[in-house]
């Protein structure tokens, strides 16, 4: 048949008025340039029939995640494979009589269809990724690492099959060489395997995932994780610069994932106040008649009277203070407080609530609130403590206490000016 096809197209350009035999390379010049045509009407009737059918089928469909296959246009790579693949069909049958010629198109055209096919691959792997995002799978499992993983895989692969075709040897022939090469490949890609190893760790552990808050003090990391891959993690830092940290590093070295406090809905207050102890007594009358005013201790310092009238009822002397049990101002403040948080709408009432004394030190007397917002959002976590303390701070003098301070230049010229005023 294709002896028949060359002898009809002689005939044509000799009607033509170009002397041509069969066995010229015009007729073979000729069928080529038809064979060009059909691969190009080929690719057109795919490229404007069915991948626009099935793009606009993508495009009114209610699920999204078929978006991504548009945006990374892996129809528009696939249809490239088209007119490769006829041009593969139809070249060794054009060039039966050209056997040199026939062999290297058809090789180009064999390696051009496995570059084609590995382009559009990857082009899914990225869809697949984005879709990954979007359903937040990537949250849970590093998703990007193992698209990148099996990119590089099927790169290799695709030099290999290359290499192959071009050299008319089998693949598996390249691929038990690189048994040799081993020790070269562990050196070259030493992180890319690292990273892989780490990859897998992580997943499986679920120590990071993608949003986390981590802090990494050795490579000045603290902020949110944006991107897990197959060597790197990067972090968004709160002062908006970007930290890359090898994936290994976070197996190898210790860091502090903040996804638990975020998962429980409680963020800790862990603060104090320095008393001046100079300002500590005990509780007169006057300054008990005061307090009971106060909502928050009507309870307590009718329960604490009742008791310890009971207690110092019938003790010898007991008019000194020192023979019998009274109550100070420190330990009424610190029942207040713990009232106070108690009663706070934005203290997380199922965790921990404590208002404790810590050991003291020259600065004095520290009080320590222990205690859990139920809003773990950082400005918001910040306002709830700042306006805790306040609080705490401007109610210091309504039980007698002062709060400690090193004394200041200000402080020291007030002294200096009041022994002026005293000397003669």
């Amino acid at each position: 048949m294709n002896n028949e096809l060359r002898q009809e197209i002689a005939h044509w350009l000799s009607q033509a008025g170009i002397n041509s035999q069969p066995t010229d390379s015009m007729p073979t010049f000729v069928l080529l340039v038809a064979c060009a045509f059909l691969a190009t009407l080929a690719y057109l009737i795919v490229r404007r029939g069915v991948i626009r059918a099935l793009n606009i089928i993508i495009k009114h469909s209610k699920a999204s995640w078929d978006d991504s296959f548009l945006r990374f246009r892996v129809l528009e790579k696939l249809a490239l494979l088209v007119p490769a693949l006829v041009m593969n069909l139809l070249v060794p049958i054009v060039l039966t009589a050209h056997s040199l010629l026939s062999v290297l198109i058809d090789r180009t055209l064999s390696v051009l269809i496995v570059i084609l096919f590995i382009r559009a691959a990857f082009a899914a792997l990225d869809a697949a990724n984005e879709i990954a995002d979007v359903r937040l799978i990537s949250r849970r499992l590093p998703i990007k690492s193992f698209v990148q993983l099996i990119k590089l895989f099927m790169f290799f692969v695709g030099v290999i099959i290359a290499i192959s075709i071009f050299a008319n040897q089998s693949p598996v022939y390249f691929l038990s060489g690189l048994g040799v090469a081993t020790g070269l490949v562990m050196l070259v890609f030493r992180d890319t395997i690292l990273g892989f190893v780490a990859g897998i760790q992580l997943a499986a552990n679920r120590m990071v995932s993608r949003g986390d808050w981590i802090q990494m003090d050795k490579y000045g990391a603290s902020g949110t994780i944006e991107e897990i891959s197959l060597t790197t993690v990067k972090v968004r830092n709160f002062d908006n610069t970007l930290t890359m940290i090898p994936a290994y590093a976070l197996v190898q070295d210790a860091f502090k994932n903040w996804r638990g406090m975020s998962e429980s809905g409680g963020r800790r207050i862990c603060r104090f106040v320095n008393i001046d102890v100079s300002s500590i007594h005990f509780l007169n009358e006057e300054e008990l008649a005061r307090l009971e005013k106060v909502n928050l201790l009507k309870d307590y310092l009718a329960k604490m009277r009742t008791e310890l009238n009971e207690y110092n009822t019938g003790l010898i002397d007991n008019d000194e203070l020192i023979n019998g049990r009274h109550m100070t101002n420190i330990g009424t403040l610190r029942i207040y407080l713990l009232e106070y948080l108690k009663h706070h709408e934005r203290i997380h009432k199922n965790m921990t609530l404590l208002v404790r004394q810590l050991q003291p030190g020259p600065d004095g007397l520290p009080l320590e609130i222990y205690a859990f917002t139920n809003d773990t959002r950082w400005d918001v976590y910040e306002a709830i403590q700042a306006d805790i303390f306040d609080h705490c701070y401007a109610i210091l003098p309504e039980f007698g206490l002062r709060a400690f301070q090193v004394p200041s230049g200000e402080d020291m010229r007030q002294i200096r000016l009041a022994q002026d005023l005293t000397q003669p």
